[in-house]
């Protein structure tokens, strides 16, 4: 089984930090959020990776080739951003057995070892998380037998509140592509895009069917407040604590935290949900609900929702901030 990951968007919901750091990269729990689901796949054996890039694509090769060696990884440049059904076109010659498509918006709980396991008649498995603003999202019609009928984008009324998450297995790679050369065939989608989804209900129309699978957690990744919702369920479920080498003096914490190894803090009172990355140092300041990249420097400051990126130096602030790596903000004590 080999995976397919689109990696080429802007992630402009997240600037001013992804102007320099791929939204993959952005640090939740104390690691990128790409980490999250890469050791998902090598757990269940996946060791061949196509990943399809675009901005910033270097620093996306740069991080696999440091952290994951093990992986046999292809990488694709998608040039126009014409969705998400040209993003996994790309993938096609590397398609020659199961698939899994992830995209990484999001980190979720759900049981990949299903694929191992499923029945013959299915020709894949799109995951989905009952939701109630079902109206922001592609939501899944079923059938009785759990079976995909339709994707509906967006809906006014609520036919479903089956949200497709983005986590896909393939088991007929030969009909996907069949599909998704039609679907590009076709007129896109307002803005230009053809959508993966679109490529799914070819394959449901011509006699294939689809597996919906729930997921227990789906934790979106993709705009500063639902990362740093993200970042206190990591925290509270066992990704929180004080690394054996950071130092913590004279300071308050309310969990969940996580002091990451090289990390100082002194005074102040730090929690809940906050991350301090590592060799950062937090002095006399107040943080709630505030993620610290690597190497900076918080002094004086009252945070709270917040972003702060690596190499940073804050001093004195009060409020809410999000700022890019290698920054420097100051303000009144």
């Amino acid at each position: 089984m080999k995976a397919i990951i689109p990696l080429a968007g802007k992630g402009t919901r997240l600037r001013p930090h992804t102007h320099i750091t791929p939204k993959p990269l952005m640090k939740v729990g104390g690691r990128p959020v790409m980490s999250y689901i890469l050791d998902d796949l090598i757990e269940i054996g996946v060791r061949e990776v196509v990943f399809i890039v675009g901005y910033l694509g270097d620093a996306i090769r740069d991080f696999i080739e440091a952290e994951y060696p093990e992986l046999e990884a292809h990488y694709v440049v998608q040039e126009v951003q014409d969705g998400t059904a040209g993003a996994v076109k790309l993938a096609e010659p590397w398609a020659d057995e199961d698939l899994l498509i992830l995209f990484v918006d999001t980190i979720f709980d759900a049981d990949l070892s299903l694929v191992k396991y499923l029945g013959p008649a299915y020709a894949g498995v799109i995951w989905a998380k009952e939701v109630e603003d079902y109206q922001r999202f592609g939501v899944i019609i079923t059938r009785d037998d759990l079976t995909m009928e339709r994707i509906v984008e967006k809906p006014k009324t609520p036919v479903s509140k089956l949200a497709n998450i983005g986590l896909y297995y393939i088991r007929d790679f030969t009909l996907l592509f069949e599909g998704i050369h039609d679907t590009l065939s076709g007129a896109p989608a307002p803005g230009g895009e053809y959508f993966l989804t679109d490529a799914f209900q070819y394959m449901v129309d011509h006699g294939a069917q689809f597996l919906v699978a729930p997921v227990e957690g789906w934790y979106d990744c993709g705009k500063p407040e639902t990362l740093l919702e993200t970042n206190r369920h990591l925290l509270e479920n066992g990704h929180g604590g004080v690394a054996p080498g950071a130092s913590v003096e004279g300071a308050e914490l309310v969990d969940p935290v996580l002091i990451e190894d090289g990390a100082y803090v002194h005074g102040g009172r730090i929690g809940p949900n906050v991350a301090v990355g590592r060799g950062s140092r937090i002095t006399d300041s107040r943080l709630r609900d505030v993620i610290v990249g690597d190497g900076s420097t918080v002094d004086g400051a009252d945070l709270h929702d917040s972003l702060l990126g690596s190499q940073v130096l804050v001093r004195g602030v009060k409020g809410r901030l999000s700022v890019a790596d290698h920054s420097e903000v100051s303000g009144d004590n």
